[in-house]
């Protein structure tokens, strides 16, 4: 007969790496959530920018036409 032992090591050792693989699918995971985070920081920077840009430049074309029109 097989030690006893040896029976209940094997379920401990295959949960064991469930485990670790669970694990890492969760930092996996976390970092990917993270990585979208920072880039939809960076895409809203740039609409930021963009909309101040054309802000600026709507301003830009207002004093012209007021100096124009004057």
């Amino acid at each position: 007969m097989a030690h006893p032992w040896a029976l209940l090591t094997l379920p401990v050792l295959l949960a064991g790496c469930g485990v670790a693989e669970t694990g890492a699918a969760a930092g996996a995971a976390a970092e990917s959530a993270t990585q979208q985070a920072a880039q939809s920081r960076a895409a809203e920077q740039q609409v930021r920018d963009q909309i101040d840009a054309a802000e600026r430049e709507a301003e830009e074309q207002r004093r012209a036409a007021e100096t124009d029109g004057k």
